[in-house]
């Protein structure tokens, strides 16, 4: 079979990648490591490279760039719903409608031995009693053994070696252990503001133009705009969403043209309100509040990061804990280990340990019809029971973020750049992290964050000095003095 010549002009192929895609500086890195060596060597075994991130981060347009770059073929196999070993190895010619397997398939279509091939959705693979096609998979990602690949069909060992293959999926939790060891997983997170709006006026702008027939006279639109559409259109880590509404708004202008109605080519506010309707999300806004028991912190989802509030009370009872708000067992749990812990030190923050037992406690993370689940929101309620029964209130535009134990240690967690990006968006200055956190805050660009001051901590007792003000609320609550008086009068 015929093999291209790889392009090594590093320079050349750097240039396609960053006219291609904004960002995504790791992925670009590791394509270009790859060139380099290749050149240096002139042959080599190529790496099976697997992106992993929410949808709509551009991974399997990734792979048609990078194809670009190294001057190869390309073709993809889509393993969505596969779930039959045959559409791996091949059939074997004794069976009725038998054919070679989709691997060689492919091959046969580029018609060269080296494309570049994405294995698109390897996480969304399934297994039946016909055999398991992620088990078949290992020979074909394994350097070790995929010079030897044999399909049943063809019935001849066949050399993938010089394949680069490119695996893409959303979530490493349901692929299989022994599969993910074989590949080098390169993840490609979510987009901050700032990326979203050069990608918009970059790519999908004129893309959208070109589909919808109209000249960049027609339509432009400005950063702020575009800034608008993200922030109140949209809610989610890729640009998918984002390139559905500026096609809505192109199509809201092509129908003007048509129409021979007036209109300015550079779309206003009201412009987008009239095509687009009212704003679908609401800006996640730091809520200032003087009211001891609340807190903000940062949550990861799967479409990016988000900020959350969560609020205690008290009432005269027996020492019960509620929670509400639509929680997972792992939240639920933090709360259990942040009172456990607070009990256990109530002393060490001035906190007489009798008002344990005449007041009930409840917790409630609002947007109750979202379900919140994770180990994040640790160090959040600790700080919140702490405010509580202390009455201190917590400093103003202040969150955290981070796993607690029950011996009061501060455990790192993920998601920090999308959450950071989240604390910015809501005008948050201070941030509380774990110490071991610092790495991921290093690689966040310092124009995104130069506004904001970050705490590391790796003692409960550090998030308390850190976040609660000295002064106790104004007309706050004793809790002791109250339990005094109910003693009294029993």
């Amino acid at each position: 079979m015929i093999t291209t010549k790889d392009n090594f002009d590093l320079n050349k192929a750097q240039k396609v990648l960053d006219k291609d895609h904004y960002g995504l500086e790791k992925v670009k890195k590791r394509i270009i490591e790859y060139l380099a060596v290749l050149k240096l060597k002139n042959d080599m075994k190529a790496p099976i490279l697997c992106l992993v991130g929410p949808p709509g981060v551009g991974k399997t347009s990734l792979g048609r760039s990078i194809a670009k770059a190294l001057g190869r073929k390309y073709t993809r196999m889509a393993l969505g719903g596969v779930r039959d070993e045959a559409e791996i190895r091949g059939h074997r010619k004794t069976y009725i409608g038998a054919m070679p397997g989709r691997i060689i398939q492919s091959l046969k279509k580029a018609g060269t031995a080296n494309p570049v091939f994405i294995l698109d959705e390897i996480d969304k693979m399934s297994a039946d009693f016909k055999g398991d096609p992620s088990s078949a998979l290992l020979e074909v990602l394994d350097p070790e053994q995929n010079t030897h690949f044999y399909d049943h069909y063809v019935e001849m060992e066949f050399d993938l070696s010089k394949v680069m293959f490119i695996a893409t999926a959303n979530s490493l939790s349901s692929i299989q252990p022994a599969l993910l060891d074989r590949m080098e997983i390169i993840e490609v997170n979510g987009y901050t503001i700032e990326e979203k709006i050069e990608i918009a006026k970059k790519h999908l702008l004129p893309k959208q133009r070109e589909m919808h027939g109209m000249a960049s006279k027609n339509v432009s639109l400005k950063g702020k705009i575009i800034e608008k559409i993200i922030e109140d259109y949209t809610r989610e880590s890729g640009v998918r969403g984002l390139e559905k509404k500026i096609g809505s708004v192109v199509r809201g202008i092509a129908t003007r043209i048509v129409m021979e109605k007036d209109y300015n080519p550079s779309i206003s506010e009201q412009d987008l309100l009239d095509i687009l309707g009212a704003p679908i999300f609401d800006k996640d806004m730091y809520e200032n509040n003087n009211v001891a028991g609340v807190v903000t912190g940062l949550a990861w989802t799967s479409v990016g990061g988000d900020i959350l509030f969560i609020e205690s009370s008290l009432s005269p009872g027996k020492g019960r804990l509620s929670l509400t708000g639509n929680l997972g067992d792992v939240m639920k749990e933090s709360a259990s280990i942040a009172l456990a812990y607070l009990k256990a030190h109530a002393a060490d923050f001035g906190i007489d340990y009798r008002v344990f037992d005449h007041w009930d406690i409840h917790i409630h993370v609002p947007a109750g019809s979202i379900p919140k689940d994770g180990p994040s929101a640790g160090i959040t309620m600790l700080t919140a029971l702490t405010s509580l029964f202390t009455q201190r209130k917590v400093k103003e535009k202040l969150a955290m973020t981070g796993e607690i134990t029950l011996r009061g240690k501060v455990l790192p967690v993920g998601g920090i750049k999308e959450k950071i990006l989240a604390a910015k968006r809501a005008n948050i200055k201070d941030i509380i992290l774990c110490k071991s956190n610092e790495k991921d805050i290093l690689e966040i660009k310092e124009d995104y964050i130069k506004d904001m001051e970050f705490h590391y901590v790796t003692e409960m007792a550090q998030v308390i000095k850190l976040a609660l003000l000295e002064e106790k609320v104004i007309g706050a609550i004793n809790l002791a003095q109250d339990v005094e008086n109910t003693k009294k009068e029993n």
